[in-house]
């Protein structure tokens, strides 16, 4: 590497200790799933399995399409995501016991969920006479979190019994973050495969915790389920895969292979109702992704990339199973695996100016029978936007800018309590988000 790197190194270590310690959840997602990562793979609505254009987007959807870039890349981006998050739900009169409520209950609260950041970092090195390439990429990959305050018209935000019919303020982030030191070898001027193990950091924290066994420690005759905030990063590991082909008519194709991520048994220090030591776990992991890819670069200044994953919720520890298990505690998340298809297209404009538009659509891994379960983790949103651009401030530096939006789901089921779901209730999940991503990237 030349000798005026050094403190681009320097800043690429203050880079990855910031994302380590700054990661939060995001919203422009498919499911758990972070869509994107960067700036540049963000305004592409994440497609990049068969278009590397940048090192964050080829490292994180194919490692192996890190040998497509054209020169050796540095680039760091920053993502500021707003999402916006409304819950609801109603319960009729008489339906929780007889003659309880004696009037209907309903009301709607908002989680103050403010701006969370999203570091992205990644660095592709393309050294001479050599068929190997070599890449390390940092990236937040998926999450969710709510904050939703305590109520006294939203019955499932009002206390726990005794003292409500609900479950109180209901607060949850889960944040994963990943390390991928990746590897790609061009097996013939057509074909390169990539390999990369990976390491993953994650974070969970939730209030009350519906997956702990309720308890009834001061024998009032109400359990209730404790808060589950009190813990640590939790370490987890996996694997990913691809091949990357090129042919002479402009079109490109690539694949990849994401295992799931092992995490780690997340464990939290908690106490009952009289305040005695009480440790709580729970088993999740992240799930498997398989994506395939094809991209067009044969009209001059444009590029078009197109993506589709299969990622597989339904075989992954706490999401495969719901409902509740003979203590009353809640057995999982319930999710569906998803189809997910990413779609983007670059436009040349000038030399220095690059124009990218893309667009997502993935199916809703929660069915509306199970909304209850997943008031803490609503990633419901379906369609989302995205637009950017890049301008090469000189040979070797690039700035770039992306905006992103999801549209607004909702979606509504029952209220479900350990016996089933409660006539004539219902709760409704309702979320939207945006962000901006910021980023600059160094080729040499």
């Amino acid at each position: 590497m030349p000798r005026r790197y050094p403190a681009l190194l320097t800043w690429a270590g203050l880079w990855l200790l910031t994302a380590a310690a700054g990661a939060r959840p995001a919203l422009a997602q498919q499911g758990l799933v972070l869509g994107a990562v960067g700036p540049v793979n963000r305004s592409m609505g994440g497609a990049a399995a068969a278009a590397p254009i940048d090192a964050s987007g080829a490292l994180h959807w194919n490692p192996a399409a890190i040998d497509g870039l054209e020169t050796s890349e540095m680039e760091f981006g920053l993502e500021l995501a707003y999402p916006q998050a409304r819950l609801a739900s109603a319960v009729a009169p008489g339906t929780l016991v007889p003659g309880f409520p004696p009037f209907a209950l309903a009301g709607s609260e908002r989680s103050e969920s403010g701006v969370w950041p999203l570091p992205t970092f990644g660095l592709v090195y393309r050294p001479c006479d050599t068929a190997w390439t070599y890449g390390l990429g940092v990236f937040t990959i998926g999450g969710f979190g709510v904050n939703y305050p305590a109520s006294r018209t939203d019955p499932i935000l009002t206390p726990q019994p005794p003292g409500g019919v609900g479950l109180g303020a209901v607060y949850s982030a889960l944040q994963v973050m990943q390390i991928a030191p990746t590897v790609a070898y061009q097996l013939t001027e057509h074909i390169a495969i990539g390999f990369a193990p990976t390491i993953d950091l994650a974070h969970l924290a939730v209030d009350p915790a519906l997956f702990a066994a309720p308890d009834d420690a001061n024998g009032d005759r109400f359990p209730t389920y404790p808060a589950a905030t009190h813990t640590r990063f939790h370490w987890g590991a996996g694997f990913q895969a691809g091949i990357y082909y090129t042919t002479d008519s402009g079109w490109n194709f690539g694949a990849s292979f994401k295992s799931p991520q092992w995490l780690e048994t997340f464990r939290f220090h908690s106490a009952d109702e009289l305040g005695r030591p009480r440790t709580i776990k729970f088993d999740v992991d992240y799930p498997m992704i398989a994506s395939v890819g094809a991209a067009y670069a044969g009209f001059e200044r444009w590029l078009f990339a197109t993506d589709v994953r299969y990622i597989d919720y339904q075989n992954t520890d706490g999401f495969r199973r719901s409902g509740f298990d003979a203590t009353g505690a809640v057995a999982g998340l319930g999710w569906d695996s998803i189809l997910a298809v990413a779609a983007g297209v670059q436009y040349q404009w000038r030399d220095p100016l690059y124009l990218r538009l893309g667009y997502t659509f993935n199916e809703n891994p929660i069915a509306a029978e199970k909304t209850v379960f997943n008031i803490a983790s609503p990633t419901i949103t379906q369609h989302i936007l995205a637009c950017g651009a890049s301008y090469r401030v000189t040979d070797t530096w690039t700035v770039s800018l992306s905006y992103v939006h999801v549209f607004e789901a909702a979606q509504t089921g029952p209220i479900v309590s350990p016996f089933g779901p409660i006539p004539g209730s219902s709760v409704t999940s309702t979320i939207a988000a945006d962000s901006l991503s910021i980023g600059a990237s160094v080729q040499f």
